[in-house]
């Protein structure tokens, strides 16, 4: 087709709110593309820190690079929102994606690891906007009907991006240099080619029509939620080492009351032009999901960051071979994510995909709670499996119900709301899991020095190899910074810290059963909408219609 001839049947498809499927899947390739950019982004980095740290020399200042990232992306979400609304989601999707290539750019060619932060921070408010968006722009070219089975592709890339990122950023790491340049460096640098195919395809194919939206900005808002959202992001992030109890975390916790009782307010003073529109919440069905959607964000990352840890630590993997070891959960993930999409599709029920999603979280962490540190990894892998398998049916669940609840002129707002909360959530239950996780484990000290006191009797020479790690009382902070030293420590002497490290890992995934049960019993009283069956596009066409005549 002649390239006047493409752009004529975007424009016919544009009017109508109708895009053909061939277009809808070229869309979706671009969409998925950005997604899979910051879907990787999050995991990639994490295996390649160490060397980078080391390259920058710049050890300490590690946690800034992880937190710079999070804070930026989390604050962008709703604000691209509540902008995409407004100026057009093809315009916002492009913004986003320019600058996270531009982020990328910059991180590939840091100096040093303030620097880095600096970068990540960029790439972070890029990242905020691909995922919500994504989702935004399916839902506005797509009837929730037909969505569960493309958001189920979407998930598919999520999981495969949550596998392939140790695994590349192992690889990069590994290299002293790829093309005259620092190995490592590729982590970000790969991002380019990646995001122009993703912008090509969307400027060529994504041609959603938009009506100005003359609300204004919401100002307020966005200073108010950073006032919110930050000081929680930082302790946090931050708490393990801070304390806390201490001052700074208490000035935090403080700072953040003030942060959300300001928001709550200037929210309401806006309206409708709000960047979380409080309306949204008289839906009853979007308050449920969206409580739902918090709950679930935090109950899953008991698994997904423990999980590893028991993995690197308890076996002896890499962080490398501990993203291969976690293929079983993706697969479980995808298939559950697939098939449910299928059958909502065809029958327009999605309830009982949140009700079987939670019981089947509940489970896996029910099973995973009765884990020795002798297990054999098939006996993880069974947990696992059943963890993929209800995260896959919750979370592309939970983002068609919220739409759903919602009329076509909200669905922005209401999907990065979602998001946002879900974010919230997630990064709420890696700081209370580690916490539970570490702390769990200071309790064991006396267990484990007793270990090691049997050991060497039983050993003498084993006191040796103990004293150049720096006695009994080091072990438990080598565990908690670099436990790679496991790894060539005597099994006798490993043992009790791999014991104590599992009995620890028991405790949080009976606490994030705990969460998942409550999850489980909120899903119950949800109400099931009918899905619609037309695309946003075509809704905001009719009731523009509508109100002129």
């Amino acid at each position: 087709m002649a390239r006047a001839d493409r752009k004529a049947a975007a424009a016919a498809s544009a009017v109508s709110g109708i895009m053909t499927q061939r277009q809808i899947l070229f869309v979706l390739f671009g969409l998925m593309a950005g997604m899979f950019l910051s879907a990787l982004d999050q995991s990639v980095v994490g295996s390649a820190m160490r060397t980078i740290a080391d390259d920058l020399k710049g050890l300490s200042a590690q946690a800034w690079v992880t937190t710079a990232y999070l804070i930026t992306s989390t604050i962008a979400t709703p604000i691209y929102g509540k902008l995409g609304d407004i100026f057009g989601r093809r315009r916002l999707f492009i913004a986003a994606i320019t600058v996270f290539i531009i982020g990328s750019i910059a991180c590939g060619f840091a100096m040093d690891m303030y620097q880095l932060a600096a970068f990540r921070a960029i790439q972070g408010i890029g990242a905020g906007g691909l995922f919500s968006l994504a989702l935004t722009i399916l839902a506005d070219i797509v009837p929730p009907r037909d969505r569960a089975k493309f958001q189920g592709m979407f998930l598919a890339v999520f999981g495969t991006s949550s596998v392939l990122g140790p695994l590349i950023g192992g690889l990069f790491a590994g290299q002293d240099t790829i093309l005259w340049t620092d190995g490592w460096r590729w982590v970000f640098l790969m991002n380019i080619p990646i995001g122009i195919g993703a912008l090509l395809l969307v400027l060529s194919f994504l041609h959603v029509p938009h009506t100005p939206n003359r609300q204004r900005i919401d100002w307020w808002g966005a200073v108010t939620i950073i006032a919110a959202v930050v000081p929680m992001l930082l302790v946090a992030e931050n708490g393990r080492d801070w304390g806390w109890d201490s001052a700074l975390s208490i000035a935090m916790y403080a700072t953040s009351i003030i942060g959300i009782v300001t928001f709550i307010i200037s929210e309401r003073a806006a309206g409708d032009s709000a960047l979380l529109p409080l309306k949204l919440f008289k839906s009853r069905l979007f308050s449920l999901t969206t409580i739902l959607g918090v709950i679930v964000g935090l109950g899953m990352f008991g698994g997904m960051m423990t999980l590893p840890l028991i993995l690197q630590i308890v076996y002896g993997a890499t962080a490398t071979e501990a993203g291969l070891l976690m293929i079983p959960m993706v697969l479980g993930l995808m298939t559950a994510s697939i098939v449910s999409g299928q059958i909502t599709s065809k029958t327009g029920k999605y309830k009982i995909f949140m009700v079987l999603g939670t019981a089947l979280m509940a489970l896996s962490y029910l099973y995973l709670s009765t884990m020795k540190y002798d297990w054999q990894i098939w006996q993880v892998s069974v947990g696992m499996v059943m963890l993929g398998l209800g995260l896959g049916q919750m979370m592309q669940t939970l983002t068609i119900a919220s739409q759903n609840a919602v009329t076509a002129a909200d669905i922005g707002v209401a999907t990065s709301a979602a998001t946002f909360f879900r974010q919230m959530g997630g990064t709420l239950g890696v700081a209370i899991f580690l916490s539970i996780l570490f702390n769990g484990l200071s309790d064991k000290a006396d267990q484990i020095k007793a270990g090691i006191t049997a050991a060497i009797t039983a050993n003498p020479a084993l006191l040796t190899e103990l004293t150049k790690l720096g006695g009994p009382a080091a072990l438990g902070g080598l565990v908690s910074s670099d436990s790679s030293f496991l790894k060539n420590l005597d099994p006798a002497l490993a043992t009790p810290i791999k014991q104590a490290f599992a009995e620890s890992a028991v405790l949080v995934f009976q606490s994030a059963g705990i969460v998942v049960a409550v999850a489980f019993v909120l899903s119950l009283f949800i109400k099931e909408v009918a899905l619609r069956t037309k695309s946003g596009v075509q809704e905001k066409a009719e009731a523009a219609a509508a109100a002129l005549g």
